[in-house]
């Protein structure tokens, strides 16, 4: 195949060049790094018209009249043909893209970019694109299948990728190139090319070779080589018949292959031996055009493609004599000579293809021999894949092939008997990697970034070294190793650092432990692993390290150097982490399909117990996703990351389930963009990642910012109030379970986020109670009534008596009763060790309503000291002895040792005597923070904490627990008696009615008969300065006003106490705590005096509160309490 070589000419500035032929061959189009593209009508043409796309332009294909070119403002823009009018934006990415090209029928584009993305875009809808993820490093080249199933791709990462378009996924991977981190310091482009028409051949320049794979069974059958090839091959481009292959190569060589007999037919040079980066065939095959990286445009014309090759036999000269359309004789004649042919052929040669139904009636005599060496071939290939077990995707599509291939193949009715496997094919498994590290073929990478800090690797020509890092210098000042090992992998706790590297031929695997918090000298020890088995992870635990080997084991060493432990894994692991006692690992339980990975995990416990508390059980991935992260909260939670972004944490209160607690997709604004995990916590809810712009990793330079994203469960209708509060419950409980395993292990909690944690959980069940009464869903409102505590229960009754839902309140009570019976019979273990810390389990409601206990139980005693200082600057909360006692009292989250429930009823029953709902007319202050009484009852909610001490320190004064009232009134009695019913509240409610104006009259000091046990032990509530107050005050206040009624009395009285000054409210609280003892002799002297009277007064108040108790076990009186005073 002689040829003539056209002289060079300028075309562009110097740079990355690329050429191609339009449809007709009529123009030479040609773009480079002036970013102008060049429409030539021949080489000698000395005006070509050009059209500026950018800035550089790196990649042109050109199709059906539209050109699409890959500009360095990181655009595939399209214009149209030859005029040049720019027709809009196909796809962005967020760097330049590196290689553009068409689809056989030009229906789509195919683009790969430096950020590691493949993007297949329809030309008529740019919105219709499929997004190919996969690489590690900038996507050097890509071509489709002719038949645009398929899609190969190169990459800096070595790898050469065989992609299915319809499924997005990776059908085969090729570890052929040598890795690099830029398009710009890659040796090759590595431009591949599919033989088109057939599409049999994939060709891959490797070196200073092609070779060839086959279309599904994408097995490499031929390499395609020239003794005088010595340079690396950047470019290669099929003629348009599909018999030869010519090649460009970095010394500036062009070869051109006849691929059926592998044979050299053309060798030219670069005139000057630069770098070919460019090559094209015109659509007749007779020129070749070319470009290189000096922005020269060069051209071999007279290719005789369409005349007898010189190495083909007498056999096929005479076929080409015979006429076009005598296809079987043509074939019969090649058969029978390539028959023979065979036993003397190369075995290794490549499986030949025929062309696709050529429409050209020229390359119908190429058509004839390649087809007689395709059938033979063919055959024997086929059965070599088949011994070797090897079940690609698409060998079914093999037999499509050949019925294809200009129709004429009689070797198609052999595929029937061969065995095909038509289900779904295994999935590549998903390689060993070290959570919070990237790529390990980067040469400036992390090799650990975690909460105690980071690692570092430099390896370049000049140096190999490891940085660490510590978040919290504290911990240890950074430090600089050298990498003489050549480590691959690390981690680090506030213990020490991990290294270990992989072994070779000469050198066994090692792991180095740099103890760095070791008390004595010798803070480094290493370790050789037996000959033939490489570390593939490792991780840090506290006081221990473990260590997955090749060898499917893990071994388990003391942080000083000792083996402890060795043990077999089921399949290859995956990645390993460690916290304190935790150690969690993932491998591969089986073959994945269809996509996905299957993979399996086990947590253990290592420590005083050994134990397993995950047994294999499968991984839950997103679908067709693989592992991208693997750790714990900073509580010691398990969690991970999938490839699709999807956060999954354990859920120990179900079985060990996991949760999906986010997705970093919905918050990137790119598809191309990704969040890359360094940490998780529970409390606060934050998940700690760096945005990674375009790619999949973050650059170690410059340092990047760790960004923290929400945490939202995927439940359903969260757009709603319902389902917005439905996910903060959910959330709330799900982020509090690690204080019960915490408190089982062993391990110190804060009780006060506990404590806050149970509190909103409770918030929010009652807000979603209020909404369900809103819509009428009572049956709903009751199911969340069971989740509630006790005292959130009473709450909500009242909330359902304010809405006059009786029935739903009538439910309510008897869970109220139910709960509180609960608690009841947990009481006698609060007051044994009453002063002692105690730790919640963690699980049932009831147990919440424990913990809230206990928590508070720490803040009487402060609250005791600090009584007086609130009464003075709440002030008007003390309206009467009664009025302050039920602002005492309302609060739900109220918290006593003995008797919960004496706190929720006395508010109702306060309710009867002095109604707060008519109250609010006159505006008459009743918060005990000083705030006027609000309607919304979940305000009661926020104002708990502070209005709940107030009845906490008297009732903490003494061993007996029981609730006392300010005053030291007769209906005391009735207080004390009706608590262990649930049908006290009308009786109580009638009783304070009744007994408050025999009540005006009397001393506060006197104190009431004895008419139970539980009063004859209990001691009155010291009074307040405002009680001094009045008492003295009183005559004047009526002496003053004598037609005023006992409430309007003391509303004059608070009048005239609020106009005291500070100094004198003070005093009267001091008088108050000194007169209390002086009060305590009055009333024992007064005692004997009015014995009589008072044992007589008692009895009859004993004998109502007897007959009333009776009268209350009616279901209907159990309501009383919570309705509406009509009055």
């Amino acid at each position: 195949m002689p040829c003539e070589r056209k002289p060079m000419r300028y075309g562009h500035s110097e740079g990355h060049t690329e050429v191609c032929f339009d449809d007709s061959g009529k123009f030479i189009v040609t773009c480079g790094n002036d970013g102008d593209v060049r429409i030539w009508e021949g080489l000698d043409d000395d005006d070509p018209k050009f059209i500026t796309v950018g800035e550089k332009a790196y990649s042109l294909a050109l199709k059906n009249n539209k050109l699409v070119t890959a500009s360095s403002n990181n655009t595939v823009q399209i214009h149209t043909f030859p005029d040049g009018d720019p027709d809009g934006i196909l796809t962005r990415f967020t760097t330049n893209a590196t290689h553009v090209t068409f689809n056989s029928s030009g229906s789509r584009v195919a683009a790969g970019s430096s950020d590691f993305m493949v993007k297949v875009v329809e030309v008529s809808d740019s919105s219709q694109q499929k997004t190919l993820r996969g690489h590690e490093a900038p996507v050097l080249s890509v071509t489709f299948d002719p038949k645009d199933d398929f899609l190969a791709s190169a990459s800096c990462d070595g790898n050469v990728v065989v992609w299915n378009i319809k499924e997005q996924s990776q059908l085969i991977s090729w570890p052929l190139l040598q890795k690099t981190n830029d398009v710009s310091n890659a040796k090759s482009l590595c431009r591949l090319a599919w033989q088109p028409g057939t599409a049999k051949f994939l060709a891959v320049p490797v070196e200073s070779k092609v070779q060839l794979y086959e279309r599904g069974s994408w097995d490499h059958v031929s390499t395609l080589s020239d003794d005088l090839l010595t340079q690396l091959v950047n470019v290669v481009a099929w003629s348009p018949c599909g018999q030869f292959l010519a090649a460009g190569s970095v010394g500036g060589s062009l070869n051109v292959w006849d691929v059926s007999s592998k044979l050299c037919v053309e060798r030219q040079k670069h005139e000057k031996g630069f770098t070919v980066c460019g090559l094209a065939w015109h659509p007749s095959g007779s020129q070749i055009a070319y470009t290189d990286t000096e922005g020269c445009l060069g051209l071999l014309d007279g290719l005789r493609t369409s005349t007898s090759n010189s190495t083909n036999t007498a056999s096929k000269q005479a076929a080409v004599t015979k006429p076009a359309k005598d296809y079987d004789a043509l074939f019969d004649d090649d058969d029978d000579d390539r028959v023979m042919d065979e036993g003397q052929s190369d075995t290794n040669s490549p499986v030949k293809k025929p062309i696709a139904g050529d429409d050209d009636d020229d390359d119908d005599d190429f058509l004839m021999p390649a087809t007689g060496r395709v059938r033979s071939r063919a055959i024997l290939d086929d059965e070599n894949s088949l011994d070797t077990g090897s079940l690609k995707l698409g060998q079914e599509k093999c037999g499509d092939d050949d019925d294809t291939g200009s129709g004429v193949v009689p070797a198609a009715p052999l595929v029937p008997l061969r065995s095909t496997y038509e289900g779904p094919m295994p999935t590549p498994p998903q390689k060993a990697f070290q959570p919070g590290s990237t790529p390990a073929h980067l040469t400036h990478r992390f090799m650990m970034w975690n909460s105690v800090g980071i690692v570092r690797d430099y390896n370049d020509e000049q140096d190999n070294a490891i940085d660490v890092e510590f978040h919290d210098t504290a911990v240890h000042h950074a430090m600089h190793l050298t990498n003489t090992l050549g480590h691959t992998m690390a981690d680090l706790s506030q213990e020490a650092v991990l290294l270990a590297c992989p072994g070779t031929d000469e050198l066994a695997s090692k792991l180095q432990c740099l103890h760095f918090s070791s008390w004595d000298t010798n803070k480094e020890w290493m370790v050789d692993l037996p000959q033939g088995e490489d570390v593939r992870a490792l991780c840090l635990g506290q006081g221990w390290v473990a260590v997955a080997t090749s060898a499917l084991m893990i071994r388990v060493f003391s942080i000083g150097g000792v083996q402890r432990e060795i043990f077999s894994l089921p399949g290859n692991v995956v990645c390993m982490v460690a916290h304190g006692e935790q150690l969690l690992i993932v491998y591969h339980r089986a073959p994945g399909f269809d996509g996905g990975q299957a993979l399996g995990v086990q947590l253990l416990q290592f420590g005083p117990r050994k134990r397993q508390l995950i047994h294999g059980e499968p991984l839950p991935l997103s679908h067709r996703s693989y592992l991208s992260w693997l750790g714990f909260t900073a509580e010691g939670t398990p969690c991970y990351v999938d490839s699709e972004g999807v956060v999954r944490m354990l859920n120990r209160s179900v079985g060990n389930t996991w949760i999906p607690v986010c997705n970093t997709r919905e918050t990137c604004k790119s598809k191309s963009d990704s969040y890359w995990v360094v940490g998780i916590h529970e409390n606060p809810q934050q998940l700690r990642c760096i945005p990674c712009k375009g790619s999949r990793y973050p650059p170690t330079l410059p340092r990047p910012a760790v960004a923290i994203l929400p945490f939202k469960l995927p439940l359903c209708q969260t757009s709603t109030e319902k389902g917005q509060m439905e996910e903060q419950y959910c959330r709330s409980l799900l982020f509090s379970n690690h204080f019960s395993f915490l408190s089982s292990s062993g391990y110190e909690i804060d009780e006060e986020a506990q404590s806050q944690s149970q509190k909103d959980q409770q918030e929010l069940l009652m807000k979603m109670f209020a909404l369900s009464c809103k819509l009428e869903r009572e049956f709903r409102c009751v199911e969340l009534a069971e989740l509630m505590t006790q005292k959130v229960v009473t709450l909500a009754i009242r909330y359902a008596s304010r809405s006059r839902r009786m029935a739903l309140a009538q439910r309510l009570s008897e869970i109220a009763l139910e709960k509180s019976n609960q608690i009841q019979e947990a009481e006698p273990e609060e007051e044994e060790d009453y002063s002692s810390v105690r730790r919640p389990s963690g699980s049932g409601q009831s147990e919440a309503a424990q913990g809230r206990h206990s928590s508070q139980r720490y803040q009487e005693e402060e609250e005791e000291q600090e009584e007086e200082q609130r009464e003075e600057e709440e002030g008007q909360e003390m309206e009467t002895d009664e009025a302050s006692e039920t602002k005492k009292r309302v609060n739900p989250f109220a918290k006593e040792a003995v008797s919960p429930m004496k706190t929720n009823l006395t508010p109702i029953t306060k309710g009867g005597r002095a109604n707060p709902f008519k109250v609010l007319g006159s505006g008459k202050p009743s918060s005990a923070s000083g705030q006027p009484r609000v309607t919304n009852i979940l305000d009661n909610m926020t104002t708990s904490r502070k209005s709940f001490p107030l009845s906490g320190p008297a009732g903490k004064q003494n061993k007996n627990t029981v609730l006392k009232p300010l005053a030291p009134r007769p209906k005391t009695k009735t207080q004390s008696t009706l608590l262990q019913m649930s049908g006290t509240k009308a009786s109580n409610k009638k009783t304070q009615q009744n007994t408050q104006p025999t009540a005006d009259g009397q001393k506060q000091p006197e104190a009431p008969p004895p008419a139970s046990p539980a009063d004859n032990t209990e001691n009155k509530r010291p009074k307040t300065g405002f009680q001094f107050w009045l008492e003295e005050n009183r005559k004047s206040i009526t002496a003053d006003n004598p037609d005023l009624e006992e409430t309007d009395v003391i509303k004059e009285a608070m009048g005239r106490f609020r106009t005291l000054s500070a100094e004198d409210r003070l005093s009267w609280t001091e008088r108050a705590k000194t007169g209390d003892a002086a009060d305590l002799k009055k009333r024992k002297r007064a005692e004997g005096g009015a014995e009589g009277a008072e044992t007589e007064k008692g009895q009859a108040e004993a004998d109502e509160n007897s007959a009333k108790k009776k009268k209350s076990l009616d279901p209907s009186s159990k309501l009383s309490a919570f309705a509406f005073n009509k009055n």
